[in-house]
């Protein structure tokens, strides 16, 4: 199989550089009419499939929103990720799984292996240091999945540990972004993203990443097209990936609406393409 990385840069190619989400939250359940159990749960995320399948680079379950409603939740969870892997569209499942040892080995085993879950691609947390990692770098670079490192994300209280400036005068931010490379290296395009926030003031410098730099808050949290222009340098362009879930999820439950407002926010971001 082809690595992740290249597999999202041919998507992006074909479909934009967008990054829809799933987030069967409450009030978003409320607001298409459906019922706040497993059965509104299954019929928004049937839905999203329907409207994201095939017309996006890659699409984003929140697992949490699924998670929350136990065995039956996470039965709906796989029935979609299946559905849209399928269907040929990436997924990464947002789980921000992070651990040590053999623990972080069944996270890496659930998320990027053949089983239910498995899914093309993972949210991870490097917070228990970037080493803890290992066991799901190294199951994602066997099975040609990929991993999506926090680096620089835009919660208020992210600064507090993400900002702080180690002895060898680099943030933690930036030794993230440093460490994500260079897995990277030597890969036409790596298959090691970082998650950076499009809403923040500044970034780390992503300019050696050579991976995909997933970048969520656009639309309801108030990122887009400029805040991404001006945190992404101009040669790193082609490796950014906006992701947005409310601003196009609030259009539905219309499948034709959600990919109607999908494909207006794709043509906004074309400018990473050119």
């Amino acid at each position: 199989m082809t690595s992740f990385g290249v597999r999202l840069r041919e998507a992006m190619g074909r479909c934009g550089p967008l990054c829809v989400g799933i987030d069967p939250h409450p009030p978003l359940l409320r607001a298409w009419g459906l019922t706040e159990d497993l059965d509104g749960l299954k019929r928004f995320a049937d839905t999203c499939v329907d409207a994201f399948a095939g017309e996006v680079a890659l699409v984003k379950p929140q697992v949490a929103f699924f998670e929350a409603y136990g065995s039956g939740g996470f039965m709906v969870l796989e029935d979609t990720i299946a559905a849209l892997r399928e269907a040929g569209t990436l997924v990464l499942a947002d789980a921000k799984r992070g651990d040590i040892g053999s623990t972080m080995a069944a996270y890496a085993a659930a998320w990027l292996g053949d089983g239910p879950l498995g899914s093309d691609a993972v949210t991870v947390s490097p917070y228990l240091g970037f080493g803890s990692l290992t066991p799901a770098l190294e199951l994602a670079a066997a099975n040609d999945r990929g991993v999506f490192v926090l680096a620089a994300t835009s919660n208020p209280e992210a600064a507090q540990l993400q900002r702080i400036t180690a002895a060898d005068g680099r943030t933690i931010a930036q030794s993230v972004v440093d460490d994500a490379a260079v897995r990277n290296v030597g890969a036409a395009f790596g298959s090691v993203g970082v998650v950076v926030g499009a809403t923040l003031d500044e970034v780390p410098n992503l300019g050696l990443l050579n991976g995909p730099i997933l970048m969520p808050g656009v639309g309801a949290q108030g990122g887009g097209p400029e805040s991404v222009r001006a945190l992404v340098p101009r040669d790193s362009f082609a490796a950014a990936v906006p992701a947005v879930s409310r601003e196009v999820l609030a259009a539905g439950p219309a499948v034709e609406a959600l990919r109607s407002r999908t494909k207006e926010l794709t043509d906004a971001f074309a400018f990473l393409q050119n």
